[in-house]
């Protein structure tokens, strides 16, 4: 098998995202690299821009890296990290939190592109409950 997209999980909380990484590991796949950037470098809630860069880098493994974030700062910490660091093969996925996660991660574990797994998550948006 080729080697998987990473995925990074940004949160506010570090326990919101450490259950959404035990879930998707439970359901994708253990060969996809998922990294969770979640919480204060002091561990309180909100983001930091370290962590988000960190988890980049250590869920890269050459097929690129899809970035998550939940909410509000998150999505401005992620902006700024990767406009300060521009990599095309590093993308933010506009995706709710769970879905688009649980998607990208059945996505990169079937051996998707990058470009796929992107396109997964943000189709979880459209998947109905009712």
């Amino acid at each position: 098998m080729s080697t998987p997209v990473g995925i990074v999980l940004v949160s506010h909380s570090a326990e919101l995202a450490a259950g959404l990484r035990l879930l998707v590991g439970q359901i994708g796949s253990d060969a996809v690299p998922v990294v969770t950037a979640a919480g204060t470098g002091d561990g309180r809630i909100g983001t930091s821009y370290e962590l988000v860069l960190n988890a980049i880098e250590d869920a890269d493994q050459g097929a690129g890296v899809v970035v998550l974030p939940d909410l509000g700062s998150s999505v401005l910490t992620t902006r700024t990290v990767l406009d300060d660091h521009p990599r095309p093969d590093v993308v933010i996925v506009d995706a709710p939190f769970v879905e688009g996660a649980v998607a990208a991660v059945v996505a990169a574990a079937s051996g998707a592109d990058l470009h796929t797994v992107v396109k997964s998550a943000e189709e979880a948006r459209h998947v109905r409950k009712l």
